[in-house]
Order: C-alpha cells, then sequence, then structure tokens
C-alpha cells in the first residue's frame, strides 16, 4: 500500500510539473492581449506548484513578479539592468526589484569579442 501511494505522488507531481509548464507558455502567449489573464495563468500555476510540492523551475521562476504575481516581460512590465555583477528585475507595476547574481567566465568574453585576445 506504501509503494502505491509513493507512485500516486510522484505521477501526481509529474503531471503538476507539466501543468506549471503549460500554463507559464499560456501565460507569455496571452500576455499582449490581455495582462489580467495572464497574471491569473501565473497564479494558478503557483498554486499547482504549492499543492503538490512542486518547486517552480529556476527559468520559470525568473519570469514572473512574487510581489504582485505579474508576468514579467522586458521592455514591457519589466526593466533588466546590469550592475556590480547583478541582474536587477524591476517590476514597472509594483517596484520590487529582482537581483541574480551574474558572473561571465573568460571564455564567454572571449568569444563575444573578436578583438579580444586573452594571449596579449
Amino acid at each position: 500500500m506504501a509503494k502505491s501511494r509513493k507512485k500516486n505522488k510522484a505521477v501526481a507531481r509529474n503531471i503538476a510539473m507539466e501543468r506549471i509548464e503549460y500554463l507559464f507558455t499560456l501565460a507569455k502567449e496571452e500576455f499582449p492581449a490581455s495582462p489580467n489573464r495572464s497574471k491569473r495563468y501565473v497564479s494558478l500555476a503557483r498554486k499547482i506548484g504549492m499543492r503538490h510540492r512542486v518547486s517552480i523551475p529556476a527559468d520559470l521562476k525568473r519570469n514572473f513578479c512574487r510581489n504582485c504575481g505579474s508576468l514579467l516581460v522586458p521592455g514591457s512590465n519589466s526593466r533588466t539592468r546590469l550592475k556590480n555583477g547583478y541582474i536587477l528585475m524591476t517590476c514597472l507595476e509594483c517596484g520590487s526589484i529582482k537581483r541574480y547574481p551574474f558572473t561571465a567566465s573568460n571564455e564567454d568574453l572571449s568569444s563575444a569579442d573578436p578583438c579580444h585576445d586573452p594571449c596579449d
């Protein structure tokens, strides 16, 4: 009986993860036409994650504001800046700021700049 309960929880968490990802894709598609509906999709995705104790992946977690719950779209309702080794994302609806550490390795810098020669 215990094994079937664990299996059922695992299946439920997999389904929850699929639905969370699907709701985020719907929110991104729906944002230009209806920002309120995309906000609702984000809140549903968060509730599903909390109910089934599934953490939202980091790439999706950066796409919404934890304060007001809106989907963050750079240039539309959020501002993104690089400052002192951090990525600053400011929600323009509520004004909250999220900071993510940012480090560029030497390989990334050398591939981005064709004039850069690390041997100089």
